[in-house]
Order: C-alpha cells, then sequence, then structure tokens
C-alpha cells in the first residue's frame, strides 16, 4: 500500500531494511522503524497541534505499544497515551508512561480497573452506567477523583465491526444524570469513533456521521449543566485533520498511523508526514511458479499489493503479493513470480503490529547516515535487545 512511496520519500530505509536482513543484523518478520522520521513527523503534528488549541495523546497498537517510542513522544511534549485496549495501558503504565486516555475502544474489564487507575489515568472512557458504577466504586477503595468520557452513537452511527458500543443520544440525558451522582467520578468528556476518515475519491480526509452524535450530545449534557473539558475526536488525527477538529469544537487528538506516515492518504501524497516504517523479510521457497517468504506479521486490513524483492535499490525487482485467505494462517506470503532463496523482501502496508507474531527494530541515526538498531522489541512491547 506505501511502498512506492517510501521508496521515494524515505528510500535509506528501505536500503537499511535490506542490509540488514542480507546481513543477518534482523530475522524475517521484522517491522524496522526509522525514529528520525516518527520524531520529526510527531514534532510537525504537535506544532500544527499548538497554533489550533488541540491537545493531543499518542496511540502505539499500530507500532506494537512500543515503550521506548512512547518515551520519546512524551519528551516531545505530548499529554499522554491513548491506550486502545486495557493490556496496552498496562504494558505502558508499568514502564511509567503517562496514560491520557483508557477505555476507548475496548472498556476496562472489572478485574483490571485497580491496576489502571493506580496508574492515574488523565481521563477513562465508559459505554455504560455499569462501567461508570464500576469505576467510581474502585475510586473511592483508592481514594481519589476520576474523570470520565461517554462514548456517545447517533441512530446514522459509523462503527467498525467489532467495536460497537456507547451511549445513544436519546438515551444519554438519563444516564448522564445517573453516572454524576455516583461518587468519586465526573463526567468531562465525550467521544466516538471514527470522527474521521480518508475519502479516497476526493483525496482527502473527511468528517464521519459521528461528528453529528458528537454535536448533539455536546448540546444535551451542556443543557443539564454538565461541563465538557474533553471533547475528544479521534481517528486518522495528522497534519491534515488537526486542524478539522479545532473547526469542529473539538479539543484533543489521538495520532497513531500519522507517526509512521501510514495514514490512507500517504499512499499517493508526496507531503506530509514521512513513511517511516517497513516490513522486512526473506525468501524462504519456491513451489510450483510462485515464490514465498516468510510471514507473521499480516493484518486483515493491511491492503498489502506489492513487495520489493533484492539485495539492494538498484536491482530489486517489485513483485504483487497474492491475496491470503481470511481464515489461513500467514505463515507465509505468496508472490506471482520467483526469486533465489533467502532474498530480501521489503514491504510497506497499514500495520497492527499488536495482532502479530513479528518482531520491531527501532533505529536511529539514519538522517545523519549513521544508522543503528538502538532497541529490539517483539509485538507487544516487551524488549528483547538492545539493538546492534
Amino acid at each position: 500500500m506505501f511502498l512506492k512511496k517510501t521508496i521515494e520519500r524515505n528510500h535509506r530505509l528501505v536500503e537499511l531494511a535490506m542490509e540488514y536482513i542480507s546481513t543477518g543484523q534482523i530475522q524475517p518478520d521484522t517491522y524496522v522503524i526509522d525514529m528520525d522520521s516518527l520524531l520529526d513527523n510527531a514534532k510537525e503534528m504537535l506544532e500544527v497541534a499548538k497554533k489550533s488549541g488541540i491537545r493531543l495523546y499518542f496511540m502505539t497498537k499500530q507500532i506494537g505499544r512500543n515503550p521506548y517510542i512512547a518515551s520519546k513522544l512524551m519528551e516531545l511534549g505530548f499529554d499522554g497515551a491513548v491506550c486502545v485496549d486495557y493490556k496496552e495501558a498496562q504494558r505502558l503504565g508499568s514502564a511509567g508512561i503517562k496514560i491520557g486516555h483508557v477505555g476507548h475502544l475496548v472498556q476496562i474489564p472489572k478485574k483490571c480497573i485497580k491496576e489502571i487507575l493506580m496508574y492515574k489515568p488523565e481521563i477513562i472512557t465508559v459505554y455504560s452506567y455499569d462501567k461508570a458504577q464500576e469505576v467510581s466504586e474502585v475510586a473511592i477503595e483508592l481514594d481519589m477523583q476520576v474523570d470520565l468520557m461517554l462514548r456517545v452513537v447517533g441512530d446514522d452511527e459509523s462503527i467498525y465491526e467489532g467495536q460497537k458500543g456507547g451511549l445513544n443520544v436519546e438515551e444519554l440525558e438519563d444516564i448522564a444524570l445517573k453516572i454524576n451522582k455516583l461518587e468519586n467520578v465526573k463526567i468531562v468528556g465525550i467521544t466516538a469513533f471514527p470522527c474521521f476518515l480518508y475519502d479516497s475519491d476526493k483525496e482527502k480526509v473527511i468528517e464521519t456521521t459521528n461528528i453529528k452524535a458528537i454535536q448533539a450530545a455536546k448540546l444535551i449534557l451542556e443543557k443539564i449543566g454538565i461541563n465538557l473539558k474533553q471533547i475528544n475526536l479521534p481517528s486518522n488525527t495528522s497534519v491534515e485533520s488537526i486542524k478539522m477538529i479545532s473547526y469542529l469544537g473539538g479539543t484533543h487528538g489521538e495520532p497513531g498511523h500519522s507517526l509512521t506516515g501510514t495514514t490512507p492518504g500517504m499512499a499517493t501524497s508526496s507531503i506530509g508526514e514521512i513513511p517511516s516504517i517497513v516490513y522486512a523479510s526473506e525468501i524462504s521457497h519456491t513451489y510450483g511458479k510462485h515464490s514465498y517468504f516468510y510471514g507473521g506479521g499480516h493484518y486483515r486490513r493491511s491492503f498489502v499489493k506489492n513487495a520489493l524483492v533484492g539485495k539492494n535499490l538498484q536491482t530489486a525487482k517489485m513483485a504483487n503479493v497474492l491475496p491470503l485467505e481470511p481464515h489461513s494462517i500467514d505463515y507465509y506470503f505468496e508472490l506471482d513470480t520467483c526469486f533465489e532463496v533467502s532474498v530480501p523482501v521489503i514491504l510497506a502496508f497499514r500495520t497492527q503490529v499488536f495482532v502479530t507474531r513479528s518482531e520491531v527494530a527501532l533505529v536511529e541515526g539514519l538522517h545523519n547516515n549513521q544508522p543503528k538498531i538502538v532497541r529490539l522489541f517483539d509485538a507487544l512491547g516487551n524488549q528483547i535487545g538492545k539493538g546492534v
């Protein structure tokens, strides 16, 4: 999906990944991240956000819940991490990373609430009175005050399968009044997902129908005296969309893929965030008229289309990656032609590292031609090496 633009805009990363596979510095099924470009992308977003009056929580699931990257982003001035699920909160919280937002998209299980509250998250999203009550009970036990955010949905909701949940605007007033009677918790925010999507026909980010639910919820809650200090408008947060967040009355964004230059628009754009992640593997074998390379990093919505196969950019050849059946395990990826065994294979696609079995190599110094692997992690943010 992003391979051609990555070659065009960050060819040094592609060449380096080829070298690392060829020399055995990394093994197949490794994501290689250019930290220099990632942090440059982050700085640019922070600058735009500051000018627009928007606060940013960074997201790490797509790069494997990585605490090293999280620490670098905190140093730049982000307001904390948005932890999409409770396991991400546990991983980053235990590493000393400030938790900005947790509970969205995945609610905190009852068993985990106490641990996560002890990390002192800035805000917690709840989908129901029952979950708010559970948070309240633990907050009372810990003698702490907890700010809550409500996920709201409208009749014309736009929600992905496997992510449904929230409070319909029609029931919002009654439930909000009930929640605010609970001790040690207070409603201070609203959110929805997704609030923005990339329109490939218009070649730009557009707002979704969920914005209508946000606007309706704001009026309802303000009418009953609830002061909203956070209106969080996530999805596709990037340099392009941050100004839209401000225009639509939002206060917070949550950049994830934009950190690595892999938001959908980056597949065709030559401006904006720099692509800073590639997937590195090598040819395992040939069967019939097709070669196969080692897998492990597959994500069903990766939109992977092609691969660059070779030992360097000058001699490498582009090949098509054949679609993998949804019910199959990605032991291998299949190419539409044949190559020598053990030749490097480089790809660039939409990642969700935390759902893979890959490794993640963090490279610093690429911009000054002194690249070095500084850390090696598994797909869930556990360090497995200090680099080469």
